[in-house]
């Protein structure tokens, strides 16, 4: 069973000042405070808009990015698969969920249909479809309402209703896009020009058919082959950052090159923050709800950036500050931003 490990809701519970501070991430998503008087943050804290910006827009399309940008996300997270035809695509899931999409009309007979009861998952299956197919789905359903009350499918002004399954070039092009575009204002457009891309490689150990490239675990595959090669091509290699819960990708990317920011997502108590250092990482991506006195300390020491997923509530944040964090990833970053 494929298993979600960015939409838990345990609790945070974070040592501050030698006293166990509580404080929930999950149920009702908070009411939008004031920007203002919101989180204070140290130079340089990144706000990472969790799938561009879950909360607001369904996860991982150009709606949700454009949201993201919109209220000043420093970085934009999102997930990576690797398609039929060698590309890599944004995405969360190995299947496509008829929760989250459909078909757009039109859609040719070769593309097959999530609310089709009859379609077996290994035909929805990402890696078993090409670009052109996946760009016949449309993802503007929201899987959890009650827990993202605020989600809204509706037209942006620049996306507008696409809400298709697109490559990481895309996303790409998209930014530069909104960085020129006089539907934004100049501070949105100055912000799009250097936000960062934290790209997650959907890697799992106990499944190698997760990406199906024939990774050995120790050399990249075809699909970080692609995945460098998009990077290099569109000039962004300062600006990106690659994340996996798989530290086998991690290592392999850093074989190859040296150069790209790397991070190592863990959940549960078994991290490993010196060993996440060794590997080439610089940053730690903890479940927030296991971070630790000791476990920042190990970090520090090992000079990793700490960065917890995935805090909705502005209270977290605050404890998460006094406990060293150097940003969060969120789904409500307009609950953290001041546009």
């Amino acid at each position: 069973m494929y298993v979600n490990h960015r939409t838990s809701t345990l609790g945070v519970f974070v040592l501050v000042g030698g006293f166990l501070l509580a404080a929930c991430t999950g149920g009702a998503t908070p009411a939008p405070s004031t920007a203002p008087d919101g989180p204070a943050f140290p130079d340089g804290f990144d706000v990472e808009g969790h799938r561009g910006a879950r909360g607001l827009k369904p996860e991982n399309t150009l709606p949700a990015f454009e949201v993201g940008m919109d209220v000043g996300v420093s970085t934009l997270e999102l997930d990576l698969h690797f398609s039929a035809d060698g590309e890599v695509v944004v995405w969360h899931d190995p299947v496509i969920d008829p929760e989250k999409c459909g078909l757009k009309s039109g859609a040719p007979s070769d593309v097959p249909n999530p609310d089709d009861p009859d379609v077996p998952d290994t035909a929805l299956a990402i890696r078993s479809l090409t670009v052109a197919q996946l760009r016949w789905f449309q993802c503007n359903r929201n899987p959890d309402p009650d827990r993202f009350p605020e989600q809204d499918p509706s037209p942006t002004p620049l996306a507008g209703d696409e809400y298709g399954i697109v490559t990481l070039g895309d996303v790409i092009d998209f930014v530069d896009r909104y960085a020129e575009s006089d539907v934004k204002s100049s501070v949105q457009r100055d912000g799009a020009a250097v936000v960062g891309f934290n790209v997650e490689t959907k890697r799992e150990f106990g499944d190698p058919g997760a990406i199906g490239d024939g990774f050995d675990g120790e050399n990249v595959g075809p699909f970080e082959q692609r995945l460098l090669a998009v990077i290099a091509e569109h000039g962004i290699s300062g600006r990106v950052m690659i994340q996996s819960f798989d530290t086998r990708s991690l290592e392999a990317i850093h074989r190859a090159d040296p150069g790209i920011r790397l991070s190592a997502l863990s959940v549960g108590g078994d991290a490993d923050p010196g060993g996440y250092a060794k590997l080439g990482a610089s940053v730690w991506s903890p479940q927030a709800s296991t971070i630790s006195a000791r476990r920042m300390t190990e970090a520090k020491e090992a000079g990793l950036a700490v960065i917890p997923w995935t805090v909705n509530d502005p209270s977290v944040v605050d404890v998460l500050i006094e406990a060293g964090v150097d940003g969060v990833i969120t789904d409500r970053p307009d609950l953290f931003t001041d546009r």
